[in-house]
């Protein structure tokens, strides 16, 4: 068969069309195929990106964390420093305390035991006044200060405040009724103390005043002169009668050596 020019033309057109297509095709074939490849790729790489991405985020977290142990250990661990210093320091004071304590132990009982002297000595050279109430005061402590269920801290606190009760002594006024012997004689009397300046008696019916001599360690009768001034004190001491001045011997000042 024969084709005639025309013809032949127009199929080598087809021809050339048909082979650019095939071309293009497999151009356009491949760079889809380059295109899937690279978009697979890139899928890949991202999986690798996020992969390392939480890597570095659980990394990062555990690194935060870890930092912020170690703050708070390094705190508590300043803290404990401080706190040992501290049970350092109380257990030598505490031990000092002990020391002291011991040779205080020591100490004391001495000096509870001449505190108890100068009390008993005291009371010998003072004015006779409520001698039974004293000397009962003064035997409880001796019984005290020789028992060994009595803490010397509170045998010290029986003295002072013995020593106090004596003090006040000196600072008031007070009657009371009680027994005078004097000689074979024991009457009963009511004294009149003035603080430790004076001590006083006169008998319940009056009729008889006196007076305790320092120097003599007797009793002295008073001129009956001094009967109502003893009476008023006696009132005033005991509240019935307001306070006013006394007119009554006293024993002239000793110097003090």
């Amino acid at each position: 068969m024969f084709f005639s020019q025309g013809k032949l033309s127009v199929l080598m057109i087809l021809l050339m069309s048909l082979v650019v297509v095939t071309v293009q095709a497999d151009k356009l074939k491949r760079a889809i195929n380059i295109d899937m490849a690279t978009n697979s790729a890139g899928i890949k790489s991202q999986k690798k990106i996020d992969k390392y991405s939480d890597q570095a985020r659980k990394a990062l977290a555990e690194y935060r964390s870890a930092l912020r142990q170690t703050e708070t250990l390094v705190t508590y661990n300043r803290y404990l420093q401080t706190l040992i210093k501290s049970q350092k320091d109380e257990k030598t004071s505490l031990e000092q305390q002990l020391q002291d304590i011991e040779t205080t132990q020591q100490e004391i009982v001495p000096l509870i035991l001449r505190m108890l002297d100068s009390l008993e000595k005291f009371i010998q050279l003072d004015i006779p006044f409520l001698p039974e109430e004293r000397q009962q005061r003064l035997q409880r402590l001796k019984e005290m200060v020789s028992r060994a269920d009595v803490t010397n801290a509170e045998k010290f606190r029986r003295i002072i405040e013995a020593f106090q009760i004596e003090n006040d002594y000196g600072k008031t006024i007070e009657a009371y009724r009680a027994n005078l012997t004097a000689g074979d004689n024991t009457i009963s009397v009511d004294f009149l103390r003035l603080g430790r300046v004076a001590l006083y008696y006169q008998r319940l019916d009056g009729s008889e005043t006196g007076s305790w001599n320092r120097e003599t360690k007797t009793w002295d009768i008073l001129s009956s002169d001094y009967r109502n001034a003893i009476s008023k004190g006696l009132r005033i001491a005991r509240k019935e009668a307001a306070p006013d001045l006394l007119e009554v011997p006293v024993p002239a000042a000793e110097s003090v050596k």
